[in-house]
């Protein structure tokens, strides 16, 4: 399996922290992003239109979003990765999985504009940083609560891991 990654990006870390916990091996293929574009060449743009990263190739499989390639590393693991395969079970995984993608929105943004000056509205991406962190600082209060540790349970998911990076980070964006 190869991953396009950039260094820096929360979301690339995701996915080398997930196949790292699930014993599996990925070749990288690191990308100049900044200052060099390499995201944007023809290149990278044939293996990923949209010239996002991360990118996990693996046989004749590209898939361009990580928590796809969470999903994916989780289903080749095995194990309790994904939570209980409930509905509900499956229904909550979801949800973390679309908030950590607003904690890309947010302090993810909120970091592109303090370490490489990416134009935003930077209050905006820092108030709405501040909300993620309440939502997801009150969900493991409750989780505490009910004895749990971990998003999900008593083991940690790709939930966890797909919240993980950005709230680590969050520092180097003044949070």
């Amino acid at each position: 399996m190869i991953l396009y990654d950039y260094v820096l990006s929360p979301n690339c870390y995701k996915a080398h922290l997930m196949a790292a916990l699930s014993g599996q091996k990925l070749q990288s293929q690191a990308l100049d992003i900044y200052p060099g574009d390499a995201h944007r060449q023809p290149a990278f743009l044939a293996i990923n239109p949209a010239g996002t990263l991360p990118v996990l190739v693996d046989d004749a499989l590209t898939l361009t979003d990580s928590a796809a390639i969470l999903v994916y590393l989780a289903k080749r693991a095995g194990g309790d990765w994904l939570g209980d395969e409930t509905a509900a079970g499956a229904a909550r995984l979801q949800n973390w999985l679309a908030f950590a993608a607003r904690l890309s929105e947010s302090l993810g943004k909120a970091r592109l504009h303090d370490m490489l000056n990416v134009p935003l509205d930077i209050e905006a991406a820092r108030a709405a940083g501040i909300i993620c962190l309440r939502e997801l600082e009150a969900a493991l209060y409750e989780a505490r609560l009910a004895g749990h540790a971990f998003l999900l349970g008593d083991k940690p998911s790709i939930a966890d891991i797909a919240c993980f990076p950005h709230v680590a980070l969050a520092g180097t964006a003044e949070f």
